[in-house]
């Protein structure tokens, strides 16, 4: 049955009563609308603005878990159908695709073409591209590819009342001054629903290899002490990316930390890389290499780790959480130790994979709600010590209102509070997902 103000805004089929129980995830609908078009997202929020009804966005579903204090909006807007390249500038190495289209595919479309985008965010096959840059998700590999951030250069983004407006361009320089998609990556959709995005590209790399360097006793100097003879050097790594004795083990097999460190370039730059790790190997470490096919499926197998909005399930001992921790790129050494202790203190399982280039560490826990919801508490104080932040990326709702998703509210809180307000004055907008309830 669809709500009678709601009938003549777009067509019956488009729309349905959400009749399911309650996501264990919240961030749903009372109504869903399907937009099929740019104008149909139009139409939905100067509906939505002028009657005063909420509305959540939503489109592959990883990020479900990502924020949010509202269980329901009024209307669920799905951008799942609304997919599909608009342009492909091959020489220009630029893309324009609709909000719906998943990493996935917009991958297998450039492979033809001998390009990429070099987002390696995780679940690729479900994830959508609006959901990728609403919450400014990227990888093991934005060491040298950079974030989402970096690589947007244009979008059109409708207003919550009903507007369109273009921001950046479509070519990779475009003229000086303020970069408005800046405002947008990352604004966990609370600012305006992306309707295009235009993104640079890249090559494909002509060869690819990955240095596994394990180390048994874990001695955090040793990694840290080759870590920075690295970074030192004129090696140009893809990643560097510490991985925590459980997740090495689901890797590898082997239960040690270890630096997985990728090389892609022609393939005789990659293995003069490859050969400086192997005369620089720290003494007790046990090293292999992969090549070409070994080392694209281990990333994909990579990219498969941690939740991802679709296998939750009420069962409390299996609660899954996902945290974000953003520190100085060295003291992801001692935050993933940290994040592995204080499991053992707070009975959850965890896994904890992080960036020692870039300082970005994702931590996965399992466990039972109360003790998720302590360790999480622990865990933050403990990275706060050192100026670090931890964010939960993913959560169930009952847990989003007892953990607070983004921390303390940062010094600048009134100028995001100030942004909004300008944006969507009437708040209709995935209300309360964002820092500090906006």
């Amino acid at each position: 049955m669809i709500s009678p103000s709601l009938e003549g805004i777009l067509p019956k089929e488009q729309m349905r009563y959400n009749n399911e129980e309650k996501h264990l995830l919240g961030n749903g609908g009372i109504q869903i609308i399907e937009a099929y078009s740019e104008e149909d997202i139009s139409k939905v929020l100067a509906f939505s603005n002028k009657y005063g009804k909420t509305v959540n966005v939503i489109s592959g579903g990883t990020k479900r878990g990502y924020g949010g204090l509202i269980e329901q909006a009024d209307i669920l807007l799905s951008l799942a159908k609304y997919k599909g390249i608009v342009e492909h500038s091959v020489g220009d190495l630029t893309m324009t695709v609709r909000p719906g289209t998943t990493l996935k595919e917009i991958s297998d479309e450039l492979g033809n073409y001998g390009q990429r985008v070099a987002l390696d965010t995780s679940w690729p096959e479900i994830a959508t591209i609006g959901g990728i840059v609403s919450s400014n998700d990227s990888g093991a590999k934005r060491l040298l590819y950079g974030s989402v951030r970096d690589l947007v250069i244009g979008t059109r983004i409708v207003y919550p009342d009903g507007r369109v407006i273009r921001t950046g361009g479509k070519v990779v320089k475009n003229v000086a001054g303020y970069d408005m998609n800046k405002l947008f990556v990352g604004s966990m959709g609370t600012l305006g629903v992306i309707s295009e995005i235009t993104i640079k590209l890249r090559p494909l790399p002509k060869y690819e290899g990955l240095s596994l360097l394990h180390f048994p006793q874990g001695n955090e100097q040793a990694i840290r002490a080759f870590t920075v003879l690295l970074l030192d050097s004129k090696m140009e790594p893809v990643s560097l990316e510490i991985l925590n004795p459980a997740i090495t083990e689901k890797m590898t097999g082997k239960h040690h930390y270890t630096l997985a460190i990728a090389f892609e370039d022609r393939e005789n730059a990659v293995l003069y890389q490859e050969n400086w790790v192997k005369e620089h190997l720290p003494i007790g470490a046990e090293h292999s290499v992969l090549h070409e096919e070994e080392a694209r499926q281990w990333w994909a197998k990579f990219q498969h780790l941690g939740p991802n909005g679709h296998h939750d399930d009420e069962n409390d001992t299996y609660t899954q959480a996902a945290l974000k921790i953003g520190s100085n790129n060295l003291d992801v050494l001692i935050n993933v130790k940290a994040a592995v202790e204080l499991a053992k203190v707070f009975h959850v399982v965890v896994e904890a994979h992080g960036g020692v280039g870039h300082g970005i560490l994702r931590v996965y826990v399992k466990g039972f709600p109360e003790d998720i919801v302590t360790y999480i508490k622990a865990l933050r104080k403990k990275v706060e010590e050192k100026r670090g932040y931890v964010v939960c990326t993913h959560l169930p709702f009952k847990l989003r209102e007892t953990v607070g998703v983004w921390g303390e509210k940062p010094g600048y809180f009134a100028l995001l509070e100030g942004i909004k307000r300008t944006n969507d004055p009437n708040r209709i907008l995935n209300r309360q997902r964002f820092v500090g309830g906006i």
